[in-house]
Parts: structure tokens; sequence; C-alpha cells
């Protein structure tokens, strides 16, 4: 039984971290936003989901709360990050800029993005003021007035390139520069996005990079919302995506597409986004091209709906540590 009322206000973070590696590590930072410093569990929080890539050394760990409690968590579970991890010996293969590289916050149930863009700038502003030295990008509904989105932010600040800070010659949008510890944070708000990876039975990263290029929303053949990257994993290629939700307002979605698409409403607003088993297919078929097979397929934690609908159940029965349930997801 619970100890709580649920507030049905509910939004989540899907918190990037450049750790995987000690899985010791990954557990303390998710269960900072769990437990008090007195060792006291919160009620109204869960962690659903832990999902750990060794060769990426990244872990994305998904935290759901009431929207006005949720930025306490999240504050929680950064602070401890920086604390743990050192940007100056880390390494992995994906791309990464911060210890804490994001903090994405995403409405779940009866909550606005704009209002998770208000509780996402608080955070930023937050951790810089806890963790001196820290420095935050912001992104989406945070990022006031341009709303950048997180793509455009990224391209700024040399993501996709590797992290040289000195040769970068980064402006943060709150805090201090860079530093070889820190890094930089990107934080922001905007509609779910779900992270879905493919992995084709080939070591070739060209063959990666082209498929890549020809699933992602920006290419005229490609799927709406997917944006894609290519990288060597375990003697394999993965063809990593974030797939983002889009509101359609006029109705583009016809009846034929319907079937590639997943629908989910909040606040009344409709929404939606590429199916995992729709991108499965597709790098399956561009695969075939080349004659490659896919190896499988990762879901990073789940769809919006089902982020909403075991948010709901955690909290109503009071399971802070929901993925433990799930016995996470380390590779």
């Amino acid at each position: 039984m619970s100890s709580t009322k649920v507030g049905f206000r509910l939004a989540a973070c899907l918190l990037n971290i450049s750790e995987a590696r000690r899985k010791d590590i990954v557990e303390k930072i998710a269960k900072a936003a769990v437990y008090g410093d007195n060792g006291q569990k919160h009620h109204q929080i869960t962690v659903l989901n832990i999902f750990s890539d060794y060769e990426y050394n990244r872990s994305v760990i998904t935290i759901a709360a009431p929207i006005d409690m949720l930025g306490n968590y999240v504050i929680a579970a950064c602070t401890e990050a920086f604390q743990s991890i050192d940007m100056a010996i880390q390494e992995g293969i994906h791309p990464c800029l911060g210890a804490v590289d994001l903090v994405p916050i995403y409405p779940l149930l009866n909550v606005g993005v704009e209002e998770c863009g208000k509780v996402a700038r608080n955070i930023a502003e937050i951790l810089t003021l806890r963790v001196p030295g820290c420095s935050v990008f912001l992104f989406g509904q945070a990022d006031q007035p341009e709303k950048r989105s997180l793509v455009q932010r990224r391209k700024q600040l040399g993501w996709f390139k590797g992290r040289d800070f000195n040769s970068m010659k980064v402006k943060p949008d709150i805090g201090a520069s860079p530093s070889e510890r820190y890094g930089i944070t990107g934080v922001g708000a905007s509609p779910y996005v779900m992270n879905c990876n493919v992995t084709i039975d080939t070591e070739d990263i060209a063959t990666g990079k082209d498929i890549a290029s020809a699933v992602r929303g920006s290419n005229t053949s490609g799927l709406k919302g997917v944006q894609a990257m290519a990288f060597p994993h375990n003697g394999k290629i993965e063809i990593a995506c974030n797939v983002e939700s889009f509101e359609d307002e006029d109705k583009i979605i016809t009846a034929h597409e319907d079937s590639v698409y997943i629908s989910y409403c909040v606040l009344g607003k409709t929404f939606s986004c590429v199916s995992p088993q729709s991108i499965e297919a597709q790098i399956k078929k561009l695969a075939s091209n080349y004659g490659i097979n896919t190896a499988r397929t990762a879901l990073v934690g789940f769809t919006p709906e089902e982020c909403k609908h075991c948010a709901t159940y955690a909290l109503k029965k009071g399971i802070g540590e929901f993925w433990r349930m799930r016995r996470g997801m380390f590779m």
C-alpha cells in the first residue's frame, strides 16, 4: 500500500550521465533522487529505469514525480553525479560534454511543456549554485525566448566533435566556463523524446552512417522526428536514434501512415512519434540493401505512454526503486 496520495500532474526526467562502467556509482546517483541525506525515502518519486551501456560509458536514469517536486529530486541526483564523475578521465564511444550530460524534462500527465521549461530553468540555476564550477546550456522550452532545439545547441557547442573546452571557447547560458572535471550540461524541456537503438551486423562504420542518414527525419524519405547517429558497438554498428514527439496540428498523418506512429495525449493535445517497431523495420530494410541483417533493438526506457503508466503505478504503490522490479538494463 502507498503511504501517500499521488498528485496527478506528472513529469519525467531522462537523466543522461557519463558513467556506466561503475555500476555502484550509477545506482548511487539513482538512489540520491529517491532518498534524502538522512536516508529517509521520499514518497512522491520513483526511478523507473536505469539503462547503462558499458562501451558508451553512458547511463540514462528515468526519474518521475509530480512536476512541482521533480526538480528537487533531479538536482539531488545531479549533485551526486558531479561528485562521482570526473570528465578529465572519462572515456567512452558516445559523444558527451558533461559529467551530467543531459537533463531533459518531459510532461507525462496534466502538465504542459511550458511548465516543464520553467522547472528545467530552475534546475539549471540551482545546480550552478549548489555545484560551484558547473556550467549549463539551455535548450527547448528552457531556452527563452529562442527555444533552440537540443540538436541546434549541440551543433553550436561542438557536442558531436568531442570535447576540447580550451579550443571550443564555449560560453554557457548559466554558470562558470566549462571545466575539465564537470564539462557542460544541457538542461531543457520538450515533448517526450524516446531513445531507440538498432544494431546492424557489420563493422563498417561508413555503411552505418549511410543508414543513419537515410533514417533521419531531415531526409525526405526518412522518418519524421527521428535523429540518428552510427557508432561502433561490441564489434558491430549501432544506429542510435532520438525519436522526437510532435503535435499533429494539421493532421498530416494519414490513415495509411497511422501504423507507423504511436500517439498520446497531454493536456488535451495529441502528440505522435515514430514507433520503435517502425524504426527497427526501416533500418532492417535499409540494411538489407547492403546485404546486412539487424542484430538487436533496444528501447532505452519507455514509450511516452508506458512511462506515464509506469510512473502512475509506481507512485500509487509507493515504489521508489521501480527499476529494481525491471532489473535495470546493464549492457
